[in-house]
């Protein structure tokens, strides 16, 4: 039997350049416009039992080089359970080497959520008592811009995630931030919702996770460099979001992202903004140290460099949030790697560890609250 490789479906991306027997070269397809490529998904057919080497080409000017070095590739027979592949880096190649057992097997850079799951998702919790489901828009390719509502206090926070669409663990976090919301029997939710009113966006560049894209919109453009000024031509997917927070402004807001390069789970901030206040600042180291305290898997030590006074990016939608509506705003970014100070050897950052993840910021929210509710 033949060795075939395929990207021809949701999320796919990858181009076979070369084969000579079990050894595949392959190279990254760019994102629309030509200036990102990282993410990667592809299946392999008939090589049950062979090691194969597959040798991804064009990783030296991908869009971050430096998230290669320590990087596993994650690999399923199943498309459920993903494991860390045999992986190394040199001379701008990655390799990955690995054994089918059986006669598919698919690989990835992370475990993907597919928009299939993401409506099956969205008509999960959509059907449940006491949950408003509205389309806030459509992105360029005509996808539903899907918002969650639950809750019925008076803080209004809002969580949206994947505007960079190839970061799928963000999207995995949702999924695990709706369902302990969604739990009747978690004290926490129950207490959160009795106190806060959720919006979430679980996907807000579906055109880009359906393409296979990294980063970037149908049309090229990084959403998360559009918050100061979107428009329905190269933005609709922030513009109508950013519409719908000017009518229910948030008091505490989260955007879900994944980072190549550093191997931990971190927050970034607001900290540059022209009217930071000195309250903004506090609810937002304190979101982070009760978090830090309660779950193993995040810390504060590695981030981002700081913005100096008044040096902030404003386009980004956290430094825009905190700047537009004097809200509490925060980026959490979780690994492509693993989270090292608990790594896992077998599935490194994961799905799963990213849904409890998502449980633990619930949880910390709820312990801040009553500072959030002293405005």
């Amino acid at each position: 039997m033949s060795i075939t490789v395929s990207s021809a479906f949701d999320s796919g991306n990858i181009r076979l350049i070369k084969q000579e027997g079990t050894t595949l070269d392959l190279e990254i397809v760019d994102d629309a416009g030509g200036e990102f490529r990282q993410w990667f998904h592809f299946r392999v057919s008939g090589a049950a039992g062979e090691a194969l080497t597959l040798r991804i080409t064009n990783c030296a000017d991908s869009a971050y080089p430096m998230g290669w070095p320590g990087y596993s590739a994650r690999v399923s027979s199943d498309r459920e359970t993903w494991t860390l592949a045999d992986t190394s880096y040199a001379d701008g190649v990655l390799t990955i080497r690995v054994t089918p057992e059986s006669g598919v097997l698919w690989v990835a850079y992370f475990a993907p959520y597919s928009m299939e799951r993401h409506h099956d998702l969205v008509a999960l919790i959509a059907s449940l008592p006491d949950v408003t489901h509205r389309t806030l828009g459509h992105s360029l390719d005509g996808q539903p811009i899907d918002c969650l509502t639950l809750g019925e206090g008076a803080t209004t926070v809002w969580l949206y995630a994947r505007q960079h669409p190839g970061e799928s663990m963000a999207e995995w976090w949702m999924e695990g931030a709706l369902e302990k919301l969604a739990d009747p029997d978690d004290p926490v939710a129950r207490a959160l919702l009795s106190r806060c009113t959720f919006h979430v966006v679980p996907n807000m560049n579906p055109d880009g996770s359906r393409r296979g894209y990294l980063r970037t919109n149908a049309a090229g453009v990084n959403l998360n460099r559009e918050w100061h000024a979107p428009t329905a031509e190269r933005s609709p997917e922030v513009l109508c979001v950013r519409e719908a927070m000017d009518k229910d402004p948030p008091v505490f807001a989260m955007d879900i992202h994944g980072d190549e390069a550093i191997a931990a789970n971190f927050l970034a901030g607001f900290e540059g903004i022209p009217s930071l206040t000195e309250r903004q600042s506090q609810l937002y180291d304190l979101f982070g140290t009760t978090l830090e305290r309660i779950c193993p898997d995040f810390q504060t030590e590695q981030g981002y460099e700081l913005a100096r006074p008044g040096q902030a990016n404003l386009s980004m939608s956290t430094t825009q949030l905190a700047e537009r509506f004097g809200c509490v705003s925060m980026t959490l970014e979780m690994p492509f790697k693993d989270h090292q100070p608990l790594a896992d050897p077998d599935h490194g950052w994961s799905p799963e560890r990213s849904k409890a993840l998502a449980h633990s910021c619930l949880d910390a929210l709820y312990q801040i609250v009553p500072e959030l509710e002293r405005r």
